[in-house]
């Protein structure tokens, strides 16, 4: 029951922290940030948010940086929005696989 219950949590975690990165004003943030997946603990006391870049993935360790600084607020926004007991301590990791499936489709296209 309770993997049912993590699963729903991370799909609507992924759904809020896309619209909230949206409303997120600081320059190192790209507006091309894509949220790949996240990991909600069992306990759902932290969770890791992998977000990747669709220009390099530079660019998305920069936004890392950002959205870290901007924890607080994306904590508070998300215990607001999903009426959550307690906010998951949130931990942002870039990811290259929007990079890597582009570079795969861009080689099958050569075949």
């Amino acid at each position: 029951m309770a993997n049912f219950k993590n699963g729903r949590m991370n799909e609507d975690i992924k759904r809020e922290m896309t619209a909230i990165l949206r409303e997120l004003k600081d320059p190192r943030i790209d507006p091309m940030l894509t949220i790949v997946r996240t990991e909600l603990s069992g306990d759902m006391s932290s969770c890791k948010v992998y977000v990747s870049s669709f220009e390099s993935f530079e660019r998305a360790r920069e936004s890392v940086k950002g959205l870290t600084n901007a924890g607080g607020f994306i904590r508070r926004e998300l215990f607001r929005r999903l009426k959550m007991r307690k906010s998951p301590e949130l931990r942002f990791i870039a990811d290259n696989s929007i990079e890597h499936s582009a570079e795969i489709n861009r080689k099958l296209s050569e075949l």
